[in-house]
């Protein structure tokens, strides 16, 4: 017999309504989620690798492949310095380089005679040993006027070639045209000439930009103006 008691406010089963009496339940209201913020590594806005013009941690660098002299820099930058701008021009070559020296080394040698004529002449060894000294010290003062400039000597002007800075091309002012003029020019003092030999080979074996070893101490560069 049930005990149920119509009377009792409570339903019959344990106090609980059958399943298909109860209320229905609503549904939470919904949420408006933020928009994604731009850039987001997970969404369409996020920049690629590449998006700006190449992989910016490859070889399309901004030197157009690692230098602006058709091969890159060993290990990415020449050593001691950084790399060079892009859109450098040329190097300049061998034969233009010699022979603006050789211009620049008879200008400087005529005004030494000049100089030293007056005075001594040269029909004993001191007015050929005054003349030698009078060129060296000619040919510094020449050379790191000359250069700082515009980095050209009046030989560099006649075979188009300039002295340019490796790291922005910018002509060497100021200190760095004078220590490129010493360390050409000082050590010859002492070693009679044989320097200039010596810095010259080094700069046929140096590689990628042909620095003799007055450019490596300045940071040099000898570029073509053509």
């Amino acid at each position: 017999m049930s005990s149920y008691d119509p009377s009792s406010p409570e339903p019959e089963g344990g106090g609980k309504p059958p399943f298909d009496k109860q209320p229905p339940k609503s549904d939470p209201p919904p949420q408006d989620s933020p928009p994604p913020a731009d850039g987001s590594p997970y969404d369409g806005n996020a920049p690629q690798v590449g998006q700006y013009g190449g992989d910016p941690y490859g070889g399309g660098g901004p030197y157009g492949g690692g230098g602006p002299y058709g091969a890159p820099p060993p290990y990415g930058t020449p050593a001691g310095g950084p790399a060079p701008v892009a859109g450098m021009p040329p190097l300049g070559s061998w034969p233009q380089r010699i022979l603006a020296l050789v211009i620049d080394y008879l200008i400087v040698q005529v005004v030494a005679f000049v100089v030293v004529l007056p005075f001594t002449g040269f029909s004993n060894r001191t007015g050929w040993t005054d003349g030698v000294w009078v060129f060296y010290a000619l040919f510094f003062v020449y050379d790191g006027l000359m250069l700082s400039r515009d980095g050209q000597t009046l030989g560099k002007k006649v075979m188009n070639v300039r002295v340019a800075m490796l790291a922005d091309g910018s002509s060497p002012v100021g200190s760095v045209a004078w220590t490129r003029a010493a360390v050409f020019v000082l050590p010859a003092v002492i070693c009679c000439g044989l320097w200039w030999l010596v810095d010259g080979l080094f700069g046929v074996f140096d590689k990628p930009y042909r620095q003799c070893l007055h450019d490596k101490a300045a940071k040099t560069v000898v570029v073509s103006t053509n």
